[in-house]
């Protein structure tokens, strides 16, 4: 048996399920093959860097900063990467009790038809959710994502259209979702800034499921089948999520990793080759650790300014971030960071905790310019009418 993105299967299987394995993400479906990359960079804070995706963006996780950009708002075909929607559908579900992990779902037939990458599923058999949620994320079984679009739902069509209503309710702006397993359709896009959005939500959302994408294999129907993410054997800390393949999309990737409470988000797409997508990432991936670092401007508590409180029964209130305020910069940027405090003073009393009464301005050669607002870290009430009066008496003589 031929090898393409998986090792082969057991004896005896019939020649549909064969070629389910040998595709594992390549689809039985051809459509035309990738174009060559685009020949130019993708754009960072440090100037141009190359790369062979067609399609990649890096953000940072805690800050939202974008690391690296090429053509990362662009509509494309996601492939199987699209199942991460499919998984956060079914998360919710589970989280809000719709849904339990031990629920029983049946295999329709289609389902068990279902080419491509498959958890070889039987038909008229039932599947608990939870070895279903296995079989789409480690083993990135289209027939696994049918059997819950059905079982949610009632059909793939109905469940694609929860994707797109949950899909736009979590902020992904240009996605667009007619199936729920990436099988190619020209009206099944993403982005790979939704792609990176998606990734965060699912990490946020729900980090009592999020672990699953970082098992290594599974094994179901008596067949044992790798997680073909290749950012978990390669890159320090990744623990995350999904690759994907068809002729027309080339290779991609979305994952994740984690060094030193760091988080970094990656997508690529449109990569030649399974080596190509292996190698891309890692490179992608140290670069981003290296070049860049997250550094605390204030914590949530520290006092930023004393900010004079007229008529107030205290002279100053403090001014405060609110939140720990933590910027994303190369790392040789630090020495250039400008902060600089701007209110209007006095700030007249009553003043209310967490009332917005400054912005911190940052900037500097280099800095991607930002402003914060600040908050009243303190209630400061007001003056009773007689302590007011030498207070209005001393501000008009003066001045």
């Amino acid at each position: 048996m031929r090898r393409r993105d998986m090792m082969g299967a057991a004896a005896g299987l019939t020649t549909g399920l064969t070629t389910g394995l040998m595709g594992r993400e390549a689809l039985a479906q051809r459509a035309a093959r990738p174009a060559p990359a685009p020949t130019s960079p993708a754009s960072t804070p440090l100037g141009p860097l190359d790369t062979s995706a067609r399609h990649a963006v890096i953000i940072d996780y805690d800050t939202g900063a974008v690391l690296l950009d090429k053509a990362s708002e662009e509509r494309m075909p996601p492939s199987s990467m699209s199942k991460l929607m499919t998984m956060y559908v079914v998360f919710e579900l589970l989280k809000n009790g719709r849904l339990r992990m031990d629920q029983q779902l049946p295999v329709s037939e289609r389902a068990w038809r279902m080419g491509g990458s498959k958890m070889f599923v039987g038909v008229g058999t039932s599947i608990s959710v939870e070895n279903l949620t296995r079989g789409v994320i480690v083993q990135s079984g289209n027939d696994a994502c049918i059997v819950l679009a059905e079982g949610i739902s009632g059909s793939e069509t109905q469940f694609a259209e929860l994707m797109n209503e949950t899909a736009r309710r979590i902020g992904l702006r240009d996605s667009n979702f007619r199936n729920a397993t990436g099988w190619p359709d020209p009206e099944h896009r993403m982005t790979g800034r939704d792609l990176a959005t998606l990734a965060r939500r699912i990490i946020r959302d729900f980090p009592e499921y999020y672990s699953i994408y970082n098992e290594r294999s599974f094994r179901w129907n008596d067949i044992s089948q790798e997680n073909r993410n290749p950012a978990l054997s390669r890159v320090a800390g990744a623990d995350g999520l999904k690759t994907g393949h068809t002729e027309e999309a080339g290779y991609g990737l979305t994952a994740s990793a984690i060094r030193g409470g760091r988080r970094l988000i990656l997508v690529v797409n449109g990569l030649p080759s399974m080596r190509a997508r292996a190698e891309e990432s890692e490179r992608l991936f140290e670069w981003a650790f290296r070049e860049f670092e997250n550094v605390v401007v204030f914590r949530a508590a520290d006092t930023v300014e004393e900010v004079p409180v007229y008529l107030g029964d205290r002279a100053t209130v403090p001014l405060v971030a609110g939140r720990d305020l933590v910027l994303t910069l190369p790392r040789q940027w630090r020495r250039n960071l400008e902060v600089r405090v701007r209110y209007d003073a006095p700030v007249p009393a009553p003043v209310s905790k967490g009332q917005s009464i400054g912005t911190l301005l940052i900037a500097g050669q280099g800095v991607p310019e930002m402003n914060v607002p600040l908050i009243a870290g303190a209630d400061v009430d007001r003056l009773g009418m007689f302590p007011r009066i030498p207070a209005v008496i001393g501000r008009w003589f003066g001045g």
